[in-house]
């Protein structure tokens, strides 16, 4: 497995994910972190972004997915997002974050977030 990364750290984003219809409803910030492992070498002998992920319209793919179709599980939504990083073919690995800031929980909290990690 490479050591080379690019991380894409609090993406932001509204969405109508959610168990509760009102989540569904009017929806709530999602926050997203992105860190992908592959190979940079020939990236950084070229300076070619054709050799990379442009991760510029990562990231707005990435937006695309968590304002698009709702699902009930940050999990879900987790998976979704790894499987568009790993369509990417240099993507070796990727762990996603994926924060509610806002979660309905009932009671005081800093973060709620999933976390998942894939790979080929």
């Amino acid at each position: 497995m490479t050591r080379d990364r690019i991380v894409l750290r609090g993406l932001r984003a509204h969405g109508h994910h959610g168990v509760y219809p009102e989540e569904r409803t009017s929806g709530q910030p999602f926050v997203v972190d992105v860190v992908l492992a592959l190979d940079l070498d020939r990236a950084g002998r070229s300076d070619d972004v054709a050799d990379t992920v442009h991760y510029g319209e990562l990231a707005q793919r990435v937006v695309a997915i968590i304002e698009g179709e709702p699902v009930d599980l940050l999990e879900t939504l987790a998976a979704r997002v790894a499987e568009l990083c790993l369509t990417y073919p240099s993507v070796e690995e990727v762990e996603v974050t994926v924060h509610k800031p806002e979660a309905p929980v009932g009671v005081p909290f800093e973060d709620v977030a999933v976390t998942i990690v894939r790979s080929r």
